[in-house]
């Protein structure tokens, strides 16, 4: 998510893009970091598929705000969170 955030802040789209793919392969740290807790015994099998199954959903969501990001086309290759009027 701060990844997120700090990549719309910098206000253009190829940073922005940038960072989104930085928070996709965290997404991707994540679910190994889950195989580990899992194999260490910190996590039950149970959990291990719940925790799992958001990060793979998390990983796919990602991915596909920067396939349609890198499909799009914005003037000035400028984000904004203001509706272009103009």
């Amino acid at each position: 998510m701060a990844n997120i955030a700090e990549g719309f802040g910098r206000g253009g789209k190829t940073e922005f893009l940038r960072f989104l793919r930085i928070s996709r392969a965290s997404a991707l740290e994540t679910q190994s970091h889950l195989y580990i807790a899992l194999d260490l015994g910190y996590l039950s099998e149970a959990d291990f598929e719940t925790l799992h199954k958001q990060a793979i959903r998390v990983t796919r969501l990602v991915g596909g705000f920067i396939n349609y990001l890198s499909n799009h086309k914005e003037p000035n290759n400028r984000i904004t969170d203001q509706p272009n009027n103009g």
